[in-house]
């Protein structure tokens, strides 16, 4: 019995994640970052490919939501059509 489930945990680690779970820990890992402050960012999965927008205040803070989405198993590609807020 215990091997039974042992090889349906194993398996279950294999399956392909989904586009909405990518989703999901994307947004996590944004709005958990300190620097980005995600909640004002989007982002969408298609197969895998996670496409990021919104707005946010400076470069640094747009790189580091792409680094960050990348990180998240399953993402494949990060289109960044995150903005930078035009300041005046």
């Amino acid at each position: 019995m215990l091997i039974c489930l042992a090889a349906s945990v194993c398996l279950a680690a294999d399956k392909p994640i989904t586009d909405d779970a990518i989703v999901d820990q994307v947004r996590i890992k944004l709005s958990a970052d300190a620097e980005v402050k995600g909640g004002a960012l989007q982002a969408e999965s298609k197969q895998g490919v996670v496409t990021l927008t919104g707005t946010v205040e400076t470069s640094r803070q747009k790189d580091k939501a792409a680094k960050l989405a990348k990180k998240v198993r399953g993402v494949k590609q990060v289109i960044n059509n995150i903005e930078i807020k035009k300041h005046g």
